[in-house]
C-alpha cells in the first residue's frame, strides 16, 4: 500500500475502535476516537521512514521493530497505541500487496504476503485497503468483545488494563 493507502488505513480503523472500545457513541466514543487516532496514525506511517534510509520493506517492516515499539509503552509508559499503527501497516502490506514484508530481518530477507493481494499501483488497490481495514475491525472486535470469555481470568484482566 502506499502512503495514502495506510493513513486512511489508520484513520479509519481509529474510529472503528473507538466504537468497538466505547460502544456508546457518546462522548466516551468521541474521546477514545481522539485517543487513538494520533498515535494509530503515527505508527502506520512510522515503518515506511526506511524509503529514505535502508532497504524500504525490510530495514523498518519486521518483527524486531514491531517488538521494540510494542516494549515502549511497558518500559516507558507511552506511545501505548503506536504500536497498532505499526502493525496494521504490516497487516496491510503483508496481506494487501502482491511483495509482502520481510518480516524476520535482518536474519532473513525473504518477505513474505498472502497469494491474493494486489499490486501498489492497482486500480484495486482501494478495494484491497477497505478489505484488510475491515478484516482488523473484526479481529479487534473479537479480541475485546468475544475472546475474554475464553481466556484465563489473568489474560482477561491484563487486556482489560
Amino acid at each position: 500500500m502506499n502512503k495514502r493507502g495506510h493513513v486512511l488505513n489508520a484513520v479509519l480503523l481509529a474510529v472503528a475502535l473507538g466504537f468497538v472500545l466505547e460502544p456508546a457513541g457518546d462522548l466516551a466514543t468521541v474521546r477514545t476516537v481522539a485517543a487513538v487516532f494520533v498515535p494509530l496514525v503515527l505508527g502506520a506511517l512510522f515503518p515506511d521512514v526506511d524509503t529514505h534510509f535502508g532497504t524500504h520493506r525490510k530495514t523498518l517492516h519486521n518483527l524486531p521493530v514491531l517488538a521494540v515499539v510494542v516494549a515502549y509503552p511497558v518500559a516507558f509508559d507511552n506511545l501505548q497505541w503506536v504500536w497498532l499503527g505499526v502493525l496494521t501497516h504490516y497487516v496491510l502490506d503483508v496481506l494487501g500487496t502482491t511483495r509482502g514484508v520481510a518480516l524476520l530481518y535482518p536474519l532473513w530477507d525473504e518477505e513474505f504476503g498472502a497469494p491474493f493481494g494486489v499490486p501498489v499501483s492497482s486500480d484495486y488497490a482501494n478495494v484491497m485497503m477497505l478489505s484488510v481495514t475491515a478484516f482488523e475491525v473484526v479481529v479487534a472486535v473479537a479480541v475485546v468483545h468475544v475472546l475474554p470469555p475464553y481466556l484465563p481470568e489473568t489474560v482477561s484482566a491484563a487486556l482489560a488494563s
